[in-house]
Formats: structure tokens, sequence, C-alpha cells
């Protein structure tokens, strides 16, 4: 997943995963934005797998044999 990160005029720093509508965070400086927007990152995709719903990114990273 890509994260994009851009500076704002107040000097924050702000990272966003656009695969994931809504994943976006805040941080003083750029790592802490990254750090950030990845762990909410995780926590959604988390969410969504004990939802049951289907993860296009996760695909080829488990594999159940048949």
């Amino acid at each position: 997943m890509n994260i994009e990160i851009e500076r704002e005029e107040d000097g924050r720093w702000i990272a966003e995963v656009p695969n994931l509508p809504g994943v976006m965070a805040y941080g003083q400086s750029k790592e802490e934005a990254v750090a950030m927007v990845k762990a909410l990152a995780l926590r959604v995709l988390a969410d969504r797998l004990e939802h049951g719903e289907e993860i296009p990114e996760l695909r080829g990273v488990f594999a159940v044999p048949v």
C-alpha cells in the first residue's frame, strides 16, 4: 500500500493511504505522520478482516490449501 505525504501550510505533516478511504493522520514530523497512518491502516484492515470483508491487498499474502 502506498502512503502519500504532504506538508501543510501550518508546518504539520499529513500522511494518507489512498487505497483506504479516510485513512489519514497528522504529525509534527514526517516520521510521526507516517507511523500514525501505518497504525491506523492496520487497525482498519484488522476491523475489515474481523467483519468478513475481503481485502484485495492481502489476497496474495495468505494462502489456504484446498
